[in-house]
């Protein structure tokens, strides 16, 4: 089953952090800490390099036994052999990246705060949903604002785990992982900190407390 896995901290690397051998440092470190689902998102280095760090990233994530996505980009995600892709709404429709990834690729899409696209994906055959910019959010200030409700309308009529995004820290991930979110998606809580590992872990036990 592909989404057996999808659940837990879903970190999404800094596309700010451009010494690539901190970035991977820094996953490594998250991945320490227990974050179960590792997105390689940079849309400006040329595709060699990324292919690279991928392709690093691929092997950490495989080291570790989480999951590891590519943002956006097919073609990448094919070439790393990563276990699946993200979609944006203007990016390559479900149906056709499933054609040009292997039938077990996980794929994820963007559905902002709109559970209309929630439930079309669901149709188009995605494997996650996300709902998205929550809070105030240093990588995507200008995103739609998502309602908390909507995590709770899509855990009640829709079965897919769902991805919560955007500004998302330790004091508000309570509140988003009880209203419905399988996986919470963040940059700069994980990032920005001094201890890495230490700020997964509190992560990782938030949805632990939750199962007890």
């Amino acid at each position: 089953m592909r989404n057996h896995k999808l659940t837990g901290l879903y970190v999404i690397t800094d596309a700010t952090q451009t010494d690539q051998q901190q970035l991977i440092n820094d996953v490594e470190q998250a991945l320490f800490g227990g974050a179960r689902i590792i997105q390689y998102r940079d849309k400006t280095a040329q595709h060699k390099q990324r292919l690279t760090t991928a392709r690093q990233l691929h092997k950490l994530t495989r080291q570790h036994n989480a999951l590891f996505i590519i943002n956006d980009d097919i073609n990448l995600a094919s070439d790393s052999q990563a276990d699946g892709v993200h979609l944006g709404q203007d990016d390559l429709s479900i149906s056709a990246a499933r054609a040009q990834l292997s039938p077990a690729a996980i794929i994820g899409t963007s559905c902002y705060n709109d559970l209309s696209l929630a439930k079309q994906a669901v149709s188009d055959g995605a494997d996650y949903i996300a709902f998205g910019r929550f809070f105030p959010s240093r990588t995507k200030p200008y995103a739609t604002q998502a309602d908390v409700k909507i995590l709770c309308a899509a855990k009640r009529e829709l079965n897919i785990p769902i991805a919560a995004i955007g500004g998302i820290t330790i004091e508000n991930a309570g509140m988003l992982i009880n209203a419905g979110a399988d996986m919470l998606a963040v940059v700069d809580d994980i990032f920005s900190q001094t201890d890495i590992k230490a700020a997964a872990y509190q992560y990782q036990q938030q949805f632990f407390e939750k199962l007890l």
